[in-house]
């Protein structure tokens, strides 16, 4: 059983960061966080989700053209900027990450699987995203996840050839206190589940 204060930090008292002490993100961080991220399950092992991090200012400012009014500043101003993305094309590397199925390729190879293919690799890529965040909270950073940007202008300025495309975007940084807002509240167990 977890205790805790490992899930205050992973839920509890973790809030969605507005704006960011002036900190830096460090190399040994971020492969902490995908060390911790790529353990979560996926289906047949795929793991199509693939992250860029941009942290110079001139990686930032790419993602201008995309970014709502409500999100532009601080996301500019975010120590990283992380594009959660996912691998339309996750199914070639089968045969490596899930070898004890030979035939687990072929679920999703050509046309006629596209469909099926494309959406394995946004569901799973969505649940490693989920990962992404509670490994970021885990790794001691605080997370800004978005989704106010246009996605087809991301994919256009980072992913061109389409293999990749853009699931959200996540601010990594130390969390301003300052900028950030007390816990909103949550729906009761009864407004969102049923027991049959």
């Amino acid at each position: 059983m977890t205790d805790d204060r490992a899930l205050d930090a992973l839920f509890r008292n973790a809030r969605t960061a507005n704006g960011f002490l002036d900190k830096p993100v460090t190399d040994d961080q971020l492969r902490a966080l995908y060390d911790l991220m790529k353990m979560g399950p996926t289906a047949a092992n795929g793991q199509p989700a693939r992250l860029v991090f941009l942290r110079s200012q001139a990686a930032k400012e790419r993602l201008r053209p995309a970014l709502s009014a409500g999100n532009l500043d601080k996301t500019l101003a975010a120590p990283v900027c992380a594009i959660v993305a996912y691998d339309t094309h996750f199914h070639e590397h089968l045969p490596r990450v899930f070898p004890h199925n030979a035939t687990a390729k072929s679920w999703f190879d050509g046309d006629a699987n596209k469909a099926a293919r494309e959406t394995s690799a946004f569901r799973n890529g969505s649940m490693q995203g989920g990962y992404f965040i509670l490994a970021a909270r885990a790794a001691g950073l605080d997370c800004g996840p978005m989704s106010g940007f246009n996605n087809a202008k991301v994919d256009e300025a980072f992913f061109p050839d389409g293999r990749f495309r853009s699931n959200f975007l996540c601010t990594l940084g130390t969390i301003d206190p300052a900028k950030t807002f007390g816990r909103l509240p949550r729906l009761a167990f009864d407004e969102a589940c049923q027991l049959l």
